[in-house]
């Protein structure tokens, strides 16, 4: 099976700090990743490189076989990205937002219309399809973002916390919606920091630290290097140089006086 994702010696710095350290993986299709690190290991400048968002990198990306920076609208096409957050032109209703998405994807307007209301309906917002947005919550938000990303049926799914402000019928939505994703054999990027989400939806986790690859494997083999322990404790044991109990016993010593 040929790579789907292949990022080879990737480097990125802003000014003098150097975010990317030489990063190496080989992704192939079907694959749901966890990519997981703490803040500022490079885990959204790895994520803006591979939706074509930063080109100014060292080191060769290379998405269905096209070198990004060669030809970064086809790599787009192929994409669907669901980040944290995002302006969603409040203006405008879940119809005109999704419609205006299809028409940028180059879809039929009328495969776009029907898609929209399935995935609409399936996350109980067909009631909520002409209402401005601006009166939504951020879970229902949310859901809109979700579909945005996955409207035009892409190859790659790339997402960027995207469980943020659901509810929890929704949550186990995408869930399940993620699994029957990877089987028709779409290549899912999951980023988040919900260890426990990341256990049970990836296949295999990449783990990253200051900018450098330090664990990549399924959880199962995670667990046979590092103990029997749950993701949230590896994640800890592999990321943190100090004992996070010893932190959390001087946060209580601040309310001693």
């Amino acid at each position: 099976m040929e790579p789907i994702i292949e990022l080879k010696q990737v480097t990125k710095s802003y000014g003098a700090k150097t975010v990317l350290k030489g990063i190496n993986l080989t992704i192939y299709p079907g694959q749901v990743i966890g990519y997981i690190g703490p803040n500022g290991a490079g885990k959204s400048t790895t994520v803006k490189i591979l939706c074509g968002l930063i080109s100014d990198y060292d080191g060769e990306v290379i998405v269905a076989g096209i070198d990004i920076k060669t030809d970064p609208l086809a790599v787009k096409r192929r994409i669907g990205y669901v980040p944290e957050l995002a302006e969603l032109y409040d203006v405008l209703t879940p119809a005109e937002f999704l419609g205006f998405m299809g028409e940028l994807y180059g879809m039929p307007k009328a495969l776009a219309e029907d898609r929209m209301i399935k995935m609409l309906a399936a996350f109980g917002l067909e009631a909520n399809a002409d209402q401005r947005m601006d009166t939504f919550s951020k879970g229902m938000r949310q859901k809109v973002l979700i579909i945005s990303g996955l409207l035009h049926n892409p190859d790659i799914i790339i997402l960027d916390e995207p469980l943020s402000g659901l509810d929890a019928n929704s949550v186990i939505i995408v869930k399940e919606l993620l699994h029957k994703l990877a089987q028709d054999g779409k290549t899912i990027f999951y980023c988040s920091h919900m260890m426990d989400v990341v256990e049970k939806v990836s296949d295999r986790i990449v783990l990253i630290n200051e900018g450098a690859v330090i664990a990549d494997g399924s959880f199962e083999e995670l667990q046979q290097q590092q103990g029997n322990q749950s993701l949230e404790k590896i994640f800890a044991h592999m990321t943190s140089k100090d004992s996070l109990s010893d932190a959390a016993d001087q946060m209580m010593r601040a309310f001693e006086n």
